[in-house]
């Protein structure tokens, strides 16, 4: 890709692909379905809740499920966007799964403009091609699963956040200043409205920006309006949240039962729920104090077995670094064995990209921080490799960095590096 017109075209056939692929899967997934009439979903559980929350939204009713009701269980992003769907093909999932590879598309276009701002076009593309390819990206995108659409909003997160960063040492005005960091916290926001477990991303780039890059009052004044972008989004649900529990909720009321299901005396690193019903908390106690009750047994028995948490903590690790994936009825040759090599690929090839950009410290931030911070999180709750797979879509410029150092010095054995827009020194 030598000049700019020929990384636009290749740009057009990788997006080509990227959607071709994933409109392709939408179509295998809905038939092996359709032949098995009694399954609805690959993964029940989630999807199922996911597909009739948005019911109950496209049919403008309340937002909640069973009963007595949880009207704080999930976050309200993705069952809206299924409820679009909803309303606009009616209860036909086969839309909704085209929806979902068209978004899962889109994500991919994402890793481009967040590539084209950390590194330059060229490297964009590669990293958008590996994205458009990756077979768990493709399988995933049309499952009724929010992964793929927190994915695209996390990426997207994380573009304003390389605008602020990579140029603090030009003439930019105030303006330009306090647009990318209202930017980055809106997205970052509304990416929570998605999945709650992004919300503490903001804080995290609020304390490095002002830590690292501009200690000092404008440093400080940008980390607050970042922090405020993200308050803005969520201020029409916490005022919900206030009106049906009497209480300040900025995410959900389901953290509590999470982390009890990855801790307590039968956890084993994955998710088995049964507890919920078995226990029969929620017939007895208020949607606010379940959670509540569940987050305490979960303490209690940090307390008490610490021995068993540093073990289930490794099982975690384990299952959340799986090359293939972790339950049982999917771990066919046939899919583990492109899984499991296409991982070790990108794994490798990010860290030699990794490290040819070792001096380039926000490129690295913002590349490998979320699957560090991803990692870190689900030690505590339990692991598998859905919660990774989002967190990989920024990896992918790493991978198109370690592509493109490879080919060039297989052109030319003498040093390169791949040209980056952030400054050495970052």
């Amino acid at each position: 890709m030598p000049d700019w017109k020929c990384w636009k075209t290749w740009l057009v056939i990788v997006m080509a692909v990227a959607f071709s692929l994933r409109i392709g899967a939408a179509v295998a997934l809905q038939t092996r379905l359709d032949r098995q009439p009694d399954r609805t979903f690959l993964i029940e559980g989630d999807a199922n809740g996911y597909w009739l929350l948005a019911t109950q939204l496209a049919a403008d009713k309340p937002f909640e499920l069973y009963d007595p009701p949880r009207r704080v269980m999930r976050m309200p992003g993705f069952p809206w966007l299924l409820s679009l769907s909803q309303r606009a093909f009616g209860d036909d999932m086969f839309s909704a799964r085209l929806c979902l590879a068209v978004l899962g598309g889109l994500a991919c276009f994402c890793v481009f403009w967040l590539g084209r701002e950390l590194t330059d076009p060229q490297t964009a593309v590669v990293a958008t091609g590996w994205a458009a390819v990756c077979p768990a990206f493709v399988g995933l995108s049309p499952v009724i699963l929010s992964e793929t659409v927190f994915s695209a909003m996390l990426v997207l997160s994380l573009i304003p956040m390389a605008k602020l960063v990579q140029t603090r040492d030009s003439t930019r005005t105030v303006f330009w200043t306090c647009c990318w960091a209202v930017s980055a916290g809106l997205l970052v926001g509304i990416a929570t409205l998605i999945r709650p477990s992004w919300l503490p991303a903001a804080l995290l780039f609020a304390a490095l920006y002002w830590g690292f890059v501009e200690r000092n009052r404008r440093g400080l004044f940008a980390a607050g309006l970042v922090l405020l972008g993200v308050l803005i989004p969520l201020l029409p649900w916490i005022w919900r949240n206030y009106q049906v529990t009497g209480h300040v909720v900025a995410t959900t009321l389901w953290a509590g039962p999470s982390l009890y299901d990855g801790l307590n005396p039968q956890a084993d690193g994955s998710s088995e729920m049964s507890f919920v019903e078995r226990d029969g908390v929620y017939r007895s106690e208020s949607e606010f104090d379940a959670d509540r009750h569940y987050r305490r047994a979960a303490w209690e028995f940090v307390m008490s077995h610490p021995g068993r948490v540093v073990q289930l903590a490794g099982l975690k690790l384990a299952r959340f670094w799986s090359p293939w994936p972790n339950a049982a009825e999917f771990r066919d040759w046939k899919l583990s064995v492109p899984l499991t090599l296409f991982f070790l690929l990108t794994i490798g090839l990010a860290a030699y990209g990794g490290w040819q950009s070792r001096h380039r410290g926000w490129l690295c931030a913002l590349t490998v921080g979320p699957l560090v911070y991803f990692t870190c999180l689900h030690t505590i709750f339990v692991g598998s490799i859905r919660y990774r797979l989002p967190a990989e879509y920024p990896l992918t410029i790493l991978v198109a960095i370690g592509i493109r150092q490879l080919l060039q010095r297989r052109n030319d054995p003498a040093p390169s590096s791949v040209n980056a827009t952030l400054p050495a020194s970052s």
